[in-house]
């Protein structure tokens, strides 16, 4: 077990390449449909990287939580608001980032200078993701009166924010295992 692991490692690169692919292309591709995009409404409306895309007489704190919907539901009023803010087609152009960059990361497996560039980039993209920790309150748990809540009390949101660190670190892995290859290359 010992030797298949110490001699494996360039194969499991390539598989996480392919799980980062799997990621991005199942997230990116939600993004076409009305729920995620309006899921991710908090962290884009709170960001200081992404909140200008949105329509500026809409997204101030109090408008988007008076417009949020629960996933599955359906609230004609909420839907317009969103039509009006540019959300649906701010997440459609997310998502098309997102599912194209899954796309390079797994290329990088056959051209290692896409490989480098699509682990930056990976890489980059999750430090945006992390920098929601900072700027949505809705990553942490509300004071609602029990004794759990705020820092470092991830809610739902939190969680699934948190977990891009992972993202970061895989970025930097192909990135570095990229840049190895092109250095190796015969000239």
């Amino acid at each position: 077990m010992i030797e298949f692991l110490a001699h494996s490692q360039k194969n499991f690169i390539h598989i996480l390449r392919i799980s980062i692919f799997i990621v991005m292309a199942w997230i990116g591709g939600l993004k076409a449909f009305n729920y995620e995009a309006e899921g991710i409404i908090p962290f884009v409306a709170n960001s200081p990287f992404m909140s200008f895309f949105l329509n500026k007489k809409t997204t101030d704190t109090d408008n988007y939580k008076l417009h949020k919907n629960k996933e599955g539901e359906v609230v004609p009023e909420n839907i317009k608001w969103h039509e009006a803010n540019g959300t649906y087609v701010f997440s459609y152009a997310l998502g098309s980032v997102i599912v194209g960059l899954g796309i390079l990361v797994v290329l990088g497996i056959f051209y290692p200078k896409i490989g480098m560039l699509s682990g930056i980039l990976t890489a980059g993209m999750s430090v945006v993701t992390l920098s929601f920790l900072i700027t949505t309150p809705e990553v942490w748990v509300p004071d609602l009166g029990g004794p759990d809540h705020g820092f470092p009390y991830l809610s739902g949101a939190g969680r699934l924010v948190i977990k891009d660190i992972i993202m970061f670190g895989a970025g930097l892995v192909i990135a570095s295992d990229s840049a190895k290859n092109i250095l190796n290359k015969p000239q």
